[in-house]
């Protein structure tokens, strides 16, 4: 009986599960030479790397070129999955010279690897679990992430930096017992420590933090670790592949896997989602890379295949930058049921997370409302009594479906680490599952010799990947916002962006820009005044392969991660654009508005804010309820017990405001709580009592209708900010 290959890079306990042979790791010093490994290349493949490292001049190749070179062509690696994983194949497959192709379902990043804590690190966590269990693999394994932390910050400097982050200390018999830890994640970092930590005192912690809550405190261990834009990390892994040669395609779904006579893959026939085409793609090699759906394509191409991966939720909430300084993270090492808890500064918001527990397959992850809640409670317990940290506040919220590989002797997803393995089954599909961003090199380089070993492929040379410059890093320094201010006439805010998001191609969206006839700034059209988002990058987004709104407002400018509120606004101008660049018709362009309309409510959290305002209970007193039912009749002057557009627009008329339907239609549906396009009395005390409690800190409608007052003698129970 034929039975899989399975490769994993942390001892696990031998034994045999369903056919799956799981085997005590037979290379018990595989990091020492691995990093022998990288030596020697980095002496004989020297030039080779010099060469690939020179900025490539030619422009990207169109989607249709790219689909129709994998029509004709038979490849020597096929990668399925277009998150980081299947990125870093794609790259690594063709700079040793073999002929790549890469299929992605969805939108490249568009999985796990858009939703991470955005760190870039080595697992303090998982060094403290080798050090008190004197656990020699997950010790190894930490320090295989540590170097390629330090290889990811040097190859993408534009899109990841050191971040310092704070462990507060609130007993003295922590302060060596922390310090000691941390030291220990300096000392195997060696050579590629970002910087040495430190320990700070009371004063010093809270001058640097100063939202800590200050009782008990005695001081904080202050380590780094690095921070990235996940999402564009992992789509300048795909444009350098696509620069090198490889044919990456987004919006393709694999059908079937294809088998040559003696039953081994030899290609997939995929469906572009796009236009409903279908064609074969040939290759010598397939690899799945598909992270949670790691067993779907797995029994595509054996069908008895035993599941290996455990899907696990981890999710992460947006709050307002005030919430944290811009340059510090905190660390929470032991939230009330164990778990860690990071609070980190992020494209001038916070990020709070993450969750970690048991999750059904989906693509469309939802954050529940029990999650943020858990996250908010533990982020009240770390921050000062004059903080009010408040459920209405959360700008943004998703949910991550982690692949975490079973275990059959653990029981629970947060005792795993995040190993991964290599599986090469009975039909020769070589399977890559597990691991975590930071490490996603060294998988790809591993699954990439699997490849070569099994299939009997041919590379014209040995592994490059590390020390090869990532899209954007070529000509990029930390004085390129300068340049695009001085020559170009952009905002610096705008300019500071499109440096760290572009690298030295922000000088392409740059020329892109068209001028705006105001003397300051010339050129850059923003698409909303919050954000340092402009109307070129939409244009510039459909280069790089962006077919849809949510590619755009998830992946191409993160502001769906940022806030939904300004998300959903920015789709007026971002769409019209798409449109008149992809000749959509009318009917395609009420389908994207409606889809992203839907993936902002659905996927970022907006969904939860109205499951945590529907729950709630009122509190309001009696005279807080008659000023509500008062403002209330103010709009249903009909008394008909409820709110219309109508009704909405007839108030503004009489008060001599003239207001967008747009506008009328988003203040409506803020209020909306059931979504039936009316407001009823028991939703408008929802609405007045939430704003009391903090758990809605915002809304214009309740603005609007203060302003209108008559008297000012109601009181107010508006509170400033806004979130979901």
């Amino acid at each position: 009986m034929l039975r899989s290959k399975i490769f994993i890079a942390a001892s696990v306990t031998a034994g045999v599960t369903g056919g799956i042979y799981y085997l005590e790791s037979t290379n018990g010093r595989r990091f020492e030479k691995q990093m022998k490994k990288y030596f020697r290349v980095a002496h004989a493949e020297s030039a080779i790397l010099a060469e690939l490292n020179k900025r490539p001049s030619k422009s990207l190749p169109t989607r249709a070129e790219l689909l129709q070179s994998t029509k004709e062509e038979e490849y020597d690696v096929l990668v399925i999955g277009g998150g980081a994983t299947g990125a870093g194949v794609a790259l690594d497959s063709q700079t040793r010279g073999l002929k790549t192709a890469l299929v992605e379902l969805n939108d490249f990043s568009s999985g796990t690897s858009s939703r991470s804590t955005k760190l870039v690190h080595g697992g303090v966590r998982y060094l403290q679990a080798a050090i008190m269990k004197l656990d020699l693999e997950q010790y190894r394994m930490v320090k295989e992430a540590l170097f390629e932390r330090a290889n990811l910050l040097e190859i993408a400097p534009h899109l990841s930096y050191p971040l310092p982050i704070m462990l507060p200390v609130y007993k003295t018999w922590q302060v060596p017992y922390f310090w000691f830890g941390i030291k220990m994640y300096d000392l195997v970092a060696g050579k590629r420590l970002l910087k040495s930590s430190y320990y700070i005192n009371k004063e010093k912690t809270l001058e640097r933090f100063p939202m800590l809550k200050q009782d008990s405190l005695k001081g904080a261990i202050v380590y780094y670790d690095g921070q990235h834009n996940d999402a564009r990390m992992n789509l300048a892994i795909i444009l350098t592949a696509i620069r090198q040669g490889a044919k990456c395609l987004n919006h393709v779904k694999v059908e079937r896997v294809l088998k040559d006579e003696s039953g081994k893959v030899s290609g997939a026939r995929v469906k572009d989602v796009l236009t409903g085409a279908e064609w074969n793609i040939k290759a010598k090699s397939v690899v799945n890379a598909t992270g949670p759906f790691t067993d779907s394509i797995r029994l595509m191409a054996d069908p008895d295949a035993v599941p290996i991966c455990s899907p696990s939720s981890g999710v992460h909430i947006v709050l307002p930058g005030y919430y944290s300084p811009q340059n510090t993270g905190l660390l929470d090492p032991a939230t009330s049921d164990g778990r860690v808890i990071f609070f980190l500064p992020w494209q001038k918001m916070t990020v709070a997370g993450t969750t970690d527990a048991p999750s059904e397959l989906t693509f469309s992850p939802t954050p529940k409302n029990d999650d943020i809640e858990f996250i908010l409670g533990e982020i009240r317990n770390y921050l000062s009594k004059d903080v009010t940290v408040r459920r209405g506040d959360v700008m943004s919220a998703w949910a991550g479906l982690r692949p975490l590989i079973r275990d059959i002797n653990k029981k629970d997803t947060k005792s795993l680490a995040r190993n991964h393995v290599i599986e090469i089954s009975p039909s020769n599909l070589i399977t890559i599952a597990g691991g975590k961003w930071t490490t996603y090199r060294h998988m790809a380089e591993e699954t990439v010799d699997a490849a070569i070993k099994e299939c009997k492929l041919k590379p014209k040379n040995g592994c490059v990947t590390p020390g090869l410059l990532l899209d954007g890093a070529h000509d990029w320094n930390h004085l390129l916002h300068i340049h695009l201010v001085q020559d170009y006439g952009l905002d610096t805010d705008v300019a500071q962006h499109l440096a760290s998001t572009y690298g030295d191609r922000a000088f392409v969206v740059a020329r892109m820009c068209k001028m705006t006839g105001k003397r300051w700034p010339i050129v850059g059209h923003r698409l909303h005044e919050e954000f340092p988002y402009v109307e070129a990058e939409v244009r510039y987004a459909i280069k790089e392969y962006a077919f849809t709104a949510v590619d755009v407002i998830a992946r191409r400018l993160r502001i769906a991660f940022l806030n939904t509120y300004a998300a959903h606004e920015i789709l007026e101008k971002i769409i019209p654009i798409m449109a008149k660049e992809l000749n959509w018709s009318n009917a395609e362009i009420r389908k994207q508005l409606e889809e992203a309309r839907k993936f902002i409510d659905v996927e970022m959290g907006q969904e939860a804010r109205a499951v945590a305002v529907s729950n709630m209970s009122l509190n309001l007193t009696k005279e807080e309820m008659k000023v509500a039912k008062e403002r209330f009749y103010q709009l249903d002057r009909d008394r008909k017990g409820h709110i219309t557009v109508n009704d909405i627009r007839r108030h503004f008329r009489e008060h001599g405001e003239k207001i967008d339907e747009r506008l009328l239609h988003d203040l409506l549906n803020e209020v909306d709580l059931n979504k039936n396009g009316e407001l009823e009395l028991a939703e408008f005390f929802q609405l007045y009592s939430g704003l009391k409690n903090g758990q809605i800190v915002q809304n214009r409608l309740v603005r609007y209708l203060e302003a209108h007052e008559q008297t000012t003698q109601q009181p107010s129970l508006l509170r400033s900010g806004g979130g979901v």
